[in-house]
Order: structure tokens, then C-alpha cells, then sequence
């Protein structure tokens, strides 16, 4: 990790690892990482054919941006998108959503939950396997 006053350079190497049964997550950008309160900024991988159930964040939105793989992204409605690399969502507040891979490797995202906070729910999730950086 890279700091010059306020601002921070950080790699999935210098935070905690949230693995769960269908994935990895590596918050980048939170509050207990660089002190930010208005964004937080993290890298989701989706193991093939797996994916997160329907949730919403009541105090934030989110956006999810698919960097490579492709997935079925359900928002509101239920009805499946199939989206590729290069797709963004953006879920206002409050709207249930779930996104499940359906390509034939990993799903690569990158999500952002404005403000932070929500990202805090992941850690108390009973099926989270939280590894710090220094035990992988």
C-alpha cells in the first residue's frame, strides 16, 4: 500500500480476503482501509456457475461494472440479463439484485457502494471466511 497524505494506492494484496462459498472479495476502498466514507471500491471474483443471492442496500447504491466473464444480473424485477465485459449496473438504493456467472470461468467485477458502509454487511455474513493479508 502507497500513501501520500490522503491518498492511497492499494492492491488486493494489501487488504483482507472475504472469500465465501461462491467467491472472492477484496474491498480496496473502505473506510478501514483508506478512511473513506463516500465511496468504497472493491473486486469481486464469482466462481463459474455460482453467485450471491438476492439482496439490497437499503443506504446505498451500487454499481457493478464486469470486467471480464459474463453473468446473469437480476435487478427489481427478477427477469435475468445476460451481461458480458463492459457492462455496467447501477442499482439505486434499496432495489434487490443478484448476480450469477454463467460463462465458463471465472466472472470478474468491479463494485462500488455510494456512500460506504454497506460493504461492512459482507464481514458479518456467518458464511464469510474473512484471511488478512498476511496469512495468505
Amino acid at each position: 500500500m502507497y500513501r501520500s497524505g490522503d491518498c492511497f494506492i492499494t492492491t488486493e494484496a494489501d487488504v483482507d480476503s472475504l472469500v465465501f462459498d461462491w467467491g472472492t472479495i477484496h474491498m480496496l476502498c473502505e473506510e478501514r482501509v483508506t478512511g473513506a466514507k463516500s465511496i468504497s471500491f472493491g473486486t469481486v471474483v464469482l466462481e463459474q456457475g455460482k453467485g450471491h443471492v438476492r439482496h439490497n442496500h437499503p443506504d446505498a447504491d451500487e454499481i457493478i461494472f464486469f470486467v471480464s466473464g459474463e453473468g446473469d444480473q437480476m435487478v427489481n424485477d427478477d427477469v435475468p440479463q445476460r451481461c458480458k465485459a463492459g457492462a455496467c449496473i447501477w442499482i439505486p438504493k434499496g432495489i434487490y439484485h443478484s448476480t450469477i456467472n454463467r460463462g465458463d470461468g471465472p466472472l470478474h467485477l468491479v463494485v462500488a457502494y455510494i456512500p460506504a458502509g454497506s460493504e461492512q454487511a459482507l464481514r458479518q455474513d456467518p458464511a464469510v471466511k474473512i484471511i488478512p493479508p498476511d496469512q495468505r
